[in-house]
């Protein structure tokens, strides 16, 4: 995907410490908070200080090289998320509906968001609560590595599948599917479920095809996205992680289904042509 030096989204709150590894303590409220208990049991605050600017100085090499590839895997999300900003502006001010972007929260290991406290393990997700993406970037690293899903297209899906659940939240689809918990069998709730994923995934590929359009793929991009798409179906995910699959159990649809409906999404271009719900065939 051709990223580098093109415009990035201001909409990303960064919440992991310092922005990068191994800063936490350097600055802002946990220092304060240091120098205050130090000055509480008598010792001297500004010793403290001048030993914690000593430590946070001038690091080795090698730590540098991670903290610029870390910031690299920022620079490249916010990269996404405009171009999914661009893209979705202009199809839903086709339709009369406003825009409103979703907010990329960046996070290490756990976060807090209006959905409840969440660990990464669980992986990228959206609140319709606050409006905001969630990611550990380090789970980008775990698509290639885990998944065998490498390519920086294969990354971007992942952050257009959840953008994608934004534009649900923006039409309303995401509020008429939670009205249905409650009112029906549990299992016909988890279909429907897993329906609103696979209309996440058609999303996808509708930024995917819009994205082509403005000449922003390069060739093997394709292939990446739907590398991934096939390795986060919950058959897949279920026989790496259990040793078999469960088909009640699914919450985002099988490899096939999230391969087909991307596909599908990427041939149109329409956000209209994703109806997942009345669908006879997933």
């Amino acid at each position: 995907m051709r990223w580098k030096g093109r415009r990035q989204s201001g909409n990303i709150e960064d919440r992991r410490a310092g922005g990068l590894p191994g800063r936490a303590i350097g600055g802002g409220l946990g220092t304060l908070v240091l120098l205050l208990v130090v000055w509480m049991l008598g010792g001297n605050p500004l010793e403290v200080l001048q030993m914690l600017s000593t430590s946070t100085g001038p690091e080795p090499s090698g730590v540098t090289q991670q903290e610029t590839a870390i910031d690299e895997r920022k620079e490249f999300a916010a990269v996404v998320l405009a171009d999914t900003e661009d893209v979705w502006a202009r199809l839903m001010r086709e339709q009369g509906v406003t825009y409103r972007p979703p907010v990329l929260v960046l996070y290490r290991d756990m976060v807090q968001s209006a959905c409840g406290l969440s660990q990464a393990a669980s992986g990228p997700f959206y609140c319709p609560g606050d409006e905001k993406l969630y990611i550990d970037l380090d789970f980008l690293d775990e698509l290639q590595r885990r998944f065998s899903a490498p390519g920086d297209f294969a990354s971007a899906y992942i952050i257009a599948h959840e953008v994608g659940h934004h534009v649900q939240k923006l039409l309303g689809i995401t509020e008429r599917v939670m009205s249905m918990q409650g009112s029906v069998q549990d299992s016909e709730f988890n279909r429907m479920l897993v329906r609103l994923e696979l209309q996440a995934d058609y999303f996808a590929g509708v930024w995917a095809h819009h994205a082509r359009n403005m000449n922003l793929l390069e060739e093997g991009d394709l292939e990446e996205a739907l590398n991934a798409a096939s390795a986060v179906g919950d058959d897949r995910i279920q026989q790496q992680s259990r040793g078999y699959v469960v088909p009640d159990s699914f919450t985002h649809g099988t490899s096939e289904q999230r391969l087909r409906w991307f596909t599908k999404g990427f041939r149109s271009g329409d956000p209209d042509a994703g109806d997942t719900f009345s669908a006879s065939v997933l």
